[in-house]
């Protein structure tokens, strides 16, 4: 049996900042983790091109992100390029869809009571004039949000849309080089970390938890955090990474099913050549070439400018991902394949023979994951509440889904979530 003054249950960015925090606050930490890694939906591979398989952008000027990367002398870098649009193989920057949306923002602040962005779109903008809005605002709230649009929220799409900042930046060297400086640092200031550990009960009384994993051993602390993505939290009892907590804490079970959390597929292939910046091949000048969006079974894509690259990054988020998240990773391959070949034009066989690397990740299936991060229902607000009162002052949950505010669903939402909880602890 181990004994510590606080457990943390996940070693993603929330719980590692979390174990951050209370080490240099000289608590004495255990983190268990069921991975062999830490980092959880930050995952920078050890290549080249530290590429990353899952979260990979700073999006805008976020405080708890920036001061993070000061601390530990990490620079960050300009995502930038030009946004393209793919139709029926043509390329276009001026899509069509963007009209009518100063009157969609003008609805929507006239909202008085909040519902689904999906009703609101049927209810103001049913006409068939408004159908490329309406389907572009679906795919947007799918694909970015990784929302199901007839659950998200529209006063939380409002703010988000609201206050979004054009500049967007990546970590350089990825996302691993944070996991790399908060687990070292915590390690210093004495906390204590355990990989592969898979938490399956927590008993706990007030002042006392214990937490009993698949391996049966036991770790015992007077305080505990739960930094599990939400979809863990939801998992049924079936599901590997589900977790008993006895007694019951029954108004956190409710509240966990009020948030929403998405699903999403992301398809990682290397090429030997940027094609996309060839105009002989394209018929268009993509040579700056940031994102491009399409119909396609996978729709959106996006380089590495400003750097150069031949890596293509694929998106799938939202509904559509359920649809798909049983197909194999092979199967996926060759949808963003296929993909690609549509959008370009370029024989799917000439893609495969210039393939030079592909990763391809289901973060849905992902069994210590279960799909994508959270978005805002209508009930969202009044269960974050619940969420973010500790039980006894025992049991604290901490994760991106507790994120109050315009940055949803990204690293900034989680890491300040960790470091809020944390300060609870130490107060």
């Amino acid at each position: 049996m181990k004994n510590a003054g606080v457990i943390i249950i996940g070693a993603g960015a929330a719980g590692l900042m979390a174990a951050y925090e209370l080490s240099k606050a000289g608590k004495q930490v255990m983190v268990l983790e069921a991975r062999g890694r830490a980092g959880g939906r930050m995952y920078t591979l050890d290549d080249d091109l530290h590429t990353q398989l899952g979260a990979e952008f700073v999006h805008g000027d976020l405080p708890v992100t920036l001061q993070l990367l000061k601390e530990a002398n990490i620079e960050s870098i300009p995502a930038s390029g030009e946004m393209w649009h793919s139709c029926d193989g043509k390329f276009s920057k001026n899509a069509d869809q963007f009209e009518h949306w100063d009157l969609l923002m003008e609805k929507l602040n006239q909202l008085k009571n909040d519902i689904s962005i999906g009703d609101f779109l049927q209810q103001e903008f049913g006409d068939e004039k408004y159908t490329t809005l309406r389907e572009w605002v679906t795919r947007f709230v799918s694909g970015y949000d990784t929302a199901d649009p007839f659950k998200a929220s529209a006063f939380a799409l409002r703010r988000e849309w609201q206050s979004e900042d054009d500049e967007q930046h990546r970590v350089k060297g990825g996302y691993g080089r944070i996991i790399s400086y908060l687990v070292n640092t915590s390690e210093q200031n004495g906390a204590q970390f355990y990989l592969n550990t898979v938490v399956k009960h927590i008993y706990w009384t007030h002042g006392q938890v214990e937490v009993v994993t698949s391996g049966n051993e036991s770790f015992k602390a007077k305080q505990l955090i739960i930094a599990l993505p939400l979809g863990v939290l939801k998992a049924s009892p079936s599901e590997q990474a589900s977790i008993t907590i006895s007694p019951s804490v029954g108004m956190c079970k409710e509240a966990i099913g009020q948030i929403g959390f998405g699903s999403v597929v992301k398809v990682l292939l290397q090429f030997k050549t940027a094609f996309w910046e060839d105009q002989s091949v394209t018929g268009v000048d993509l040579g700056d070439m940031g994102f491009i969006l399409s119909d396609e079974a996978i729709p959106t894509w996006w380089t590495q400018r400003p750097l150069p690259s031949t890596l293509l990054t694929g998106w799938l988020g939202g509904p559509p991902v359920e649809r798909k998240k049983h197909m194999s990773n092979d199967e996926l391959l060759e949808e963003g394949l296929q993909s690609l070949s549509n959008i370009f034009n370029i024989n799917p066989d000439k893609l495969k023979n210039d393939l030079v690397a592909s990763h391809v990740v289901n973060w849905t299936t992902d069994p210590f994951t279960l799909g994508s991060y959270a978005y805002d229902t209508i009930e969202s607000a009044e269960a974050r509440k619940v969420l973010n009162t500790p039980i006894n002052y025992t049991i604290y949950f901490a994760g991106e889904y507790l994120y109050d505010g315009p940055a949803m669903g990204t690293v900034e939402a989680a890491l300040k979530s960790g470091l809020e909880t944390a300060m609870k602890l130490i107060d």
